[in-house]
This record gives structure tokens, C-alpha cells and sequence, in this order.
């Protein structure tokens, strides 16, 4: 059986970037929990994160990855890359199916097992069974331009693909930072 298990959207809007997590862990076609959190600060608050895919797995990457910006003082691209590196070649991380989503106030990156580090064009990012909705919600409500914060555009958006997928539940966790 394979396992679905989430959106997560990740959007920067006027000064701040806002990261949200749908609840919803399916496994085949039933619902396992519907208030899982799969996403967090890291580095003294100064990092926001969401994975999608296997919890187990996305759970051994963010610690690889928490130690990646340790190691290099908080500098999120090249903490990315050098996760990235050692995801395409460890034996071990190799097998992990998740991807990761990371933040801070200057990036928005996707990090991938296949040794993509990817930063979009407009600072939306999404990830997940959910994702593609997640995205074209966050660009139309961002093409509107509201006057509304990052934080309650990523709770809108993250409404609209909690609508029209069925692995993305609308029990919604938004953290952001500024």
C-alpha cells in the first residue's frame, strides 16, 4: 500500500514567509490520522519546514538536515545543497521517500533525494499529494493581491486544495516568520 501524506504550501508575501501543513496521514485508502503537524521551526525559529511523504522518513532527513544548518551556521541554501549532496549519495538516504520544504526570510527551497535543490521564481512552493492545488490557489489569491497577510493567504489557499483533494484534510497548521 503507499502512503499518502500531505500538502504542505510554503509562500513569501509582503516581508514574510508563511509555511502550512494540511492533518491528513492516509494509508491505501483510509484515513490514519487526521491532525498529524508536518511542519516546524528549526534554528532558533529562524527556518521554517514541511515534508511530504513517509513521516519516518521525512523525520530522519529533518534531523540530517537540523545538523546541516548547524554545521553551516544557519546558511539555508547551502545547508539544502549539502543535505541534497549526501541524500543522492548515502546507500541509506538513497531509500528515503519524502521531500522537504524549507524557509527562512531570503529562500524558499524544495529539497529532493535526487539531488535537487530548487528555489521557484515566485516564492511559492508546494509539495504533496495536495501541492499542485496548494499552488495554483496561493497564485490566484496572490495574483488579487489581498490585503491580507502571508500567514491567512496560506490558510486560504491550503482551504481551496483541502476541497478538491482527497489525501488533503482541512485541519490546517500555518506557522510564518518575518
Amino acid at each position: 500500500m503507499k502512503i499518502h501524506a500531505t500538502t504542505i504550501l510554503c509562500l513569501r508575501y509582503k516581508g514574510a514567509v508563511a509555511i502550512g501543513g494540511d492533518g491528513q496521514v492516509t494509508f491505501g485508502d483510509t484515513v490514519m490520522k487526521a491532525k498529524a503537524n508536518k511542519i516546524r521551526k528549526l534554528y532558533d525559529d529562524r527556518i521554517l519546514s514541511g515534508f511530504a511523504g513517509s513521516a519516518a522518513d521525512a523525520l530522519a532527513l529533518f534531523e540530517r538536515f537540523e545538523a546541516k544548518i548547524e554545521e553551516f551556521s544557519g546558511n539555508l541554501p547551502r545547508a539544502a545543497v549539502e543535505l541534497a549532496k549526501d541524500w543522492r549519495t548515502d546507500k541509506y538516504l538513497q531509500k528515503l521517500e519524502a521531500l522537504l520544504a524549507v524557509a527562512d526570510t531570503k529562500h524558499s527551497l524544495l529539497i529532493a533525494g535526487s539531488g535537487e535543490v530548487v528555489e521557484p521564481d515566485d516564492g511559492i512552493l508546494a509539495i504533496g499529494s495536495g501541492g499542485p492545488y496548494a499552488l495554483a490557489a496561493a497564485r490566484a489569491l496572490l495574483s488579487a493581491k489581498p490585503k491580507i497577510n502571508a500567514e491567512e493567504m496560506v490558510r486560504q489557499a491550503m482551504a481551496i486544495a483541502a476541497e478538491i483533494c482527497i489525501y488533503t484534510n482541512d485541519n490546517i497548521i500555518v506557522d510564518s516568520i518575518k
